[in-house]
This record gives structure tokens, C-alpha cells and sequence, in this order.
């Protein structure tokens, strides 16, 4: 269940929405300094990203699909509700799924002898993959409060929450393709 149109914002959208932008903002700092750092830098070494990344952005994606699935099935019916917690559980699940390859490509980074001090360019993407990864478990709680919300009953704050979760979860989405094609194309 969507608001009405006209209706005000939630105070969770909101705060939301403001979060985003501090996000994006930091992201955009990070993305500058590392223009910067690597411009004529004899210490920057490219290197060759793990794969495992390409698998975790599916696996990313998949979240938010079953997340915005079982946004929609919300409902006040106990079996539309169970069936609407099946689909916000799966997208936690691979939330957790893709933090444990996130720290999966750390550890064939380090196979590679390539650590967070070893040069820029692996200092870059380690700061790059923590910051995001530190976000996501910020949408894994929020995710958790969700669950427990829809288990236990849907009212009209849970469908605020819902809202406010979900549109954090495709910004985490949005902002790790943006990350991974500035990772393929710059380290």
C-alpha cells in the first residue's frame, strides 16, 4: 500500500531522502579525491578486480527485487503478510549474502599481496567497498525493523518504514553500480 498522492512525506522518507544526499555527497568527495590522488600518481598500480564483485552486484540487485516484491504484497491478511515477510527475508538474506562477498573479494585482494597500505589505488578500493558495505548494514537494520514490523502486524507506520527501507535499499543498489563502474574503470 502506497501513500495517497498529495499526501505529506513520511518523516522516515524524509529522513531518508536527507541521508541519501549526505551519502552521495560523501561518495562524490571520495570519488573526487581519488581523481585527484591517481592524476600523474607513480604509486598508483592498477590491478584486476575480483570477480566475486560482478556476482555480488547480482546478488545486490536480486535484494532489491525481492524487496520491492514483497513491498507490494504487504498487507493486512495474515497469508498476504506471511507471503510479503518470505520476500523481505530473501532480500536480507542476500543483503547478508553480499556482505559476506564483499569480504570474500577483500580476502583475493589480499591473496594478491594487495592490502588497505599497499598502494592508493588498493587504498581506494578498500575505502570505497567498507564505507558502502558500513551503509548497507544500516539497511540491514533498518531491513530487520521492517521484518519485525510485518511479522507482527501492518499498520500505517509499517508501510511508512517499508517505504522509507526500500527507497534506501535501491539507493545502496544505485550507488554500488556506481562505485563498481568507477572501481572497474579508474583502479
Amino acid at each position: 500500500m502506497t501513500p495517497k498522492l498529495g499526501a505529506p512525506p513520511s518523516a522516515a522518507r524524509t529522513g531518508v531522502w536527507v541521508g541519501m544526499g549526505a551519502i552521495a555527497m560523501s561518495f562524490a568527495a571520495y570519488t573526487s579525491a581519488m581523481m585527484v590522488r591517481r592524476e600523474g600518481a607513480p604509486d598508483w598500480h592498477h590491478f584486476q578486480l575480483p570477480s566475486i564483485l560482478y556476482v555480488n552486484t547480482v546478488i545486490l540487485l536480486a535484494s532489491s527485487v525481492a524487496l520491492e516484491v514483497g513491498r507490494r504484497r504487504v498487507g493486512d491478511d495474515y497469508e498476504v503478510r506471511r507471503a510479503a515477510h518470505r520476500y523481505l527475508s530473501l532480500a536480507f538474506g542476500l543483503g547478508v549474502a553480499f556482505l559476506i562477498g564483499q569480504v570474500l573479494a577483500w580476502r583475493d585482494l589480499a591473496a594478491q599481496g594487495l592490502f588497505l597500505a599497499t598502494n592508493p589505488s588498493s587504498a581506494f578500493f578498500y575505502v570505497f567497498t567498507a564505507a558502502h558495505g558500513l551503509h548497507l548494514i544500516g539497511g540491514l537494520v533498518g531491513l530487520a525493523y521492517v521484518l519485525r514490523r510485518v511479522r507482527l502486524a501492518v499498520g500505517p507506520g509499517t508501510y511508512g518504514a517499508l517505504g522509507a527501507v526500500a527507497l534506501y535499499w535501491h539507493f545502496m543498489d544505485a550507488l554500488w553500480l556506481y562505485l563498481l563502474g568507477v572501481l572497474a574503470l579508474w583502479l
